[in-house]
């Protein structure tokens, strides 16, 4: 296997778990949160998916699906290409208001399907490009990337575990 297909097999997992998550949730269960403060399901969905978003937008040189079509509505929030939930307060996490587990798994495969066409155009020496000088050492592709997805599970599980205790 080569990075491409590294990749390609790793978001290729994400879907289901984003399914498993939120499939047959009402919208007040996909707000719920285990305790004061902490992140409900549909926080954790749509923010790993607005992290996607946002990193792979940033890479292809487009903008934010989020921004281009009717998202942000569907979240109950405006279309800010600039907030992906990174730092959001209890009460940013308390407004993400999904109108359904349909919008969440919607918007997530609109991003996964974008996501998957970059990576199936890359070639072995793109995964070395550097993206982002702003860390130390230089963030490359192939980093990002892996990060990106990193992430994305980390939140998929998560949002599986606030499930498990519905």
């Amino acid at each position: 296997m080569d990075a491409k297909d590294i990749l390609t097999d790793a978001f290729g997992r994400l879907p289901d778990l984003v399914h498993t998550a939120v499939h047959g949730l009402t919208p007040e269960q996909l707000r719920w949160a285990p305790a004061p403060g902490a992140n409900s399901i549909g926080w954790l969905v749509w923010h790993l998916t607005r992290v996607q978003d946002d990193h792979v937008a940033d890479l292809i040189g487009e903008e934010q699906l989020y921004v281009t079509g009717d998202w942000a509505s569907r979240f109950g929030l405006k279309p800010d290409p600039s907030d992906t939930g990174y730092g959001h307060s209890p009460r940013q996490v308390s407004i993400v208001a999904p109108e359904s587990a349909l919008a969440l798994e919607e918007y997530y495969r609109a991003v996964h399907d974008r996501t998957l066409a970059f990576v199936a155009g890359l070639t072995d020496d793109d995964f070395d490009r550097v993206v982002d000088t702003a860390w130390d050492p230089p963030v490359t592709l192939g980093v990002r990337l892996v990060s990106v997805y990193d992430d994305d599970a980390q939140h998929a599980g998560q949002a599986a575990y606030v499930r498990g205790l519905l």
